[in-house]
């Protein structure tokens, strides 16, 4: 059970442009497919065909979260104009199951897995983009393959060691966790209880209610948030005993680490110690937004990445 809640609680830890691909009245290319590896196929997706800018790589939160959460947000497909943005599901999630027998749920496996989405696309050199969680899954892959960084960009991110993210939940919501902690005791199947668990946490990610009805509605009453707990309950018990914190001074590419304001998930005080951390690292905090800037302030949130892109 302490394993279970541990889990779950990194599951809620969960930026002159080249050319555009395609100009707005055109339709934008968008491609899914799947990269092969000896333990899982990869499934992806792409918008954007623009090959002479860096590619945008979107690494997703959880763990156990595939990148659908992301999809109710236009942002991406705005970016895309500009170059590809690729999304993928992390092994055992999404697209990319099932997953070879025995096969490991490690962070480690998924720096290799996204290793093997990148070479499977024939990209040399990414701007990678992690969110929340997948902001942790980055780090690791710059430590592994700084080789392969162009620029790196940390969005609310689930800093460099999972034992120092400040969550505020408790203290910010306890009428909601202690309705959780009821819900938890209710009944319900194990997967049923995670999904309606989960779920209720996303309703506390935002800095507005406005926009907070604005992203369920957009993902629909049925859309899914692509959870697996076993997966998530396996990572999580791994990426819990990583520390890369004595990488980040070594990172010698571009940094951009982005905070809303009001992240109540990770406070930005996490965004601050990254910044801190990572030699020439830039900072922006985003006034009114929680956990997604992305989606509650995504027009500014596009500029800040499109310059620093573009730089």
């Amino acid at each position: 059970m302490k394993l279970f809640r541990t889990a779950r609680l990194l599951l809620y830890t969960l930026v002159g442009l080249a050319l555009p691909a395609a100009s707005y009245g055109q339709a934008l290319p968008h491609k899914l497919g799947k990269i092969h590896t000896p333990q899982v196929d990869l499934g992806y997706e792409q918008w954007g065909s623009n090959a002479a800018a860096l590619p945008l790589l979107v690494v997703n939160g959880g763990p156990g979260l595939s990148h659908a959460y992301l999809l109710p947000a236009d942002i991406w497909q705005q970016l895309a104009r500009q170059r590809r943005v690729v999304f993928y599901d992390q092994r055992g999630t999404g697209a990319s199951k099932p997953v070879q027998a025995g096969a490991p749920q490690t962070l480690a496996a998924q720096v290799a897995d996204l290793d093997a989405l990148r070479q499977g696309l024939g990209l040399d050199k990414i701007i990678l983009l992690g969110d929340s969680y997948g902001g942790l899954l980055a780090i690791a892959y710059a430590s592994a393959h700084p080789e392969h960084m162009a620029k790196l960009v940390l969005s609310d991110a689930a800093s460099s060691n999972l034992r120092t993210i400040v969550h505020l939940f408790d203290e910010v919501f306890p009428d909601a966790m202690d309705r959780e902690k009821q819900a938890a005791q209710a009944g319900a199947s194990p997967q049923a209880a995670a999904e309606a668990s989960l779920r209720d946490h996303f309703s506390l990610l935002f800095y507005s209610l406005t926009e907070r009805d604005r992203y369920f509605r957009k993902l629909g009453a049925t859309g899914t948030l692509g959870l697996e707990p076993a997966v998530s309950a396996a990572v999580s018990a791994d990426a819990a005993t990583q520390d890369f914190t004595p990488k980040l001074a070594g990172f010698a590419f571009p940094t951009l680490v982005l905070t809303g304001r009001y992240d109540m998930n990770v406070a930005p005080l996490t965004a601050w110690r990254l910044k801190q951390a990572i030699p020439g690292a830039q900072i922006v905090f985003f006034e009114k937004s929680g956990h997604f800037p992305w989606f509650e302030e995504a027009d500014t949130y596009r500029a800040v990445l499109e310059q620093f892109m573009a730089k």
